[in-house]
């Protein structure tokens, strides 16, 4: 499965801006046009074994997951199983996965046209991190001649918050970069708080970069909506209930050379914010509530 594992990282690399579940996507379309198999049930493991490479690449990446597995679910939601023909299967399953995969490439487009209607003018927006449906939502709000600001946190220790400025910038929307602890400070100057997210959870809630889940909180207390923009190829079969149910993954982060010897760092990349603190999700599927999320996820992978 070397072959698909490399596909997937060809398309990255020459798309900076795609993103990991849709390269996932195309790499498995990629499979089932050039399978060689002599059976349908050949196919079948061919494609599944596939998925499985993908997913070992980064077995934290909760949308790679979220992913290969909706994959899989919608390209076999046919009968084609049942069926004797081999080249009536794949054909069928072809036709499904590259409808997929097109499907996926919309997404961003069709959210950013859906959330226009909650950015006016005169408003401020806080983001946190770096999210591509994001700056394509405030891209589309700008090109539409509304007037707003934003407030960007720094998104340490990767800088993430730093690559959303640069875009916003490019766009010439007025953007301020703050500390990251800084977004309780300045939460009563917005009007609303706007992420992206790594995956939309079963409960309706999100995990997504480190410091998200302090931003919802603190909008909570300040009455300020939270608006989280994400694809359905997010929505991930999970449900953590604290954040010690979220895979470990860390970030290098470097305190310089004022920091003791032998002292321990806790530098995890993401947290889980429960669905309570949040108002909506913008998604390719609609503006759901997040109690509306697990129906659309049972819609998703029956």
């Amino acid at each position: 499965m070397l072959d698909v594992v490399a596909e997937f990282l060809e398309l990255l690399a020459k798309d900076q801006d795609m993103a990991v579940a849709v390269a996932a996507i195309r790499a498995l379309a990629s499979v089932v046009r050039k399978s060689q198999a002599q059976t349908i049930m050949g196919l079948e493991k061919e494609l599944s074994e596939a998925a499985q490479a993908l997913k070992n690449c980064n077995a934290t990446a909760i949308s790679l997951r979220a992913g290969c597995e909706l994959f899989m679910c919608y390209v076999t939601r046919t009968s084609f199983l049942e069926s004797k023909d081999l080249g009536t299967a794949k054909t069928r399953l072809i036709e499904r996965s590259e409808a997929f995969a097109v499907t996926s490439l919309q997404a961003r487009e069709k959210i950013a046209h859906l959330a226009q209607k909650l950015i006016s003018d005169g408003c401020t927006i806080l983001v946190h991190g770096y999210s591509r449906v994001v700056v394509l939502l405030l891209k589309r709000a700008a090109d539409r001649g509304i007037n707003f600001t934003v407030y960007c946190t720094e998104g340490r220790p990767d800088g993430t918050g730093i690559s959303t400025a640069r875009a916003l910038k490019d766009l010439s929307v007025p953007v301020t970069v703050i500390l990251d602890c800084a977004a309780a400070f300045i939460m009563e100057r917005c009007s609303m708080v706007l992420v992206g997210a790594e995956g939309v959870v079963e409960s309706g809630g999100i995990i997504n970069k480190l410091g998200t889940y302090q931003i919802a909180l603190a909008a909570h207390a300040l009455k300020k909506h939270v608006y989280v923009a994400a694809e359905s190829y997010k929505f991930a079969r999970l449900y953590p209930l604290n954040q010690r149910d979220l895979q470990m993954e860390s970030k290098p982060v470097d305190f310089g050379p004022l920091l003791p010897p032998h002292v321990k760092i806790v530098n995890p990349s993401r947290d889980y914010t429960p669905p309570e603190y949040l108002t909506l999700l913008i998604t390719d599927l609609g503006i759901l509530t997040p109690s509306a999320v697990s129906d659309e996820l049972i819609q998703l992978y029956l």
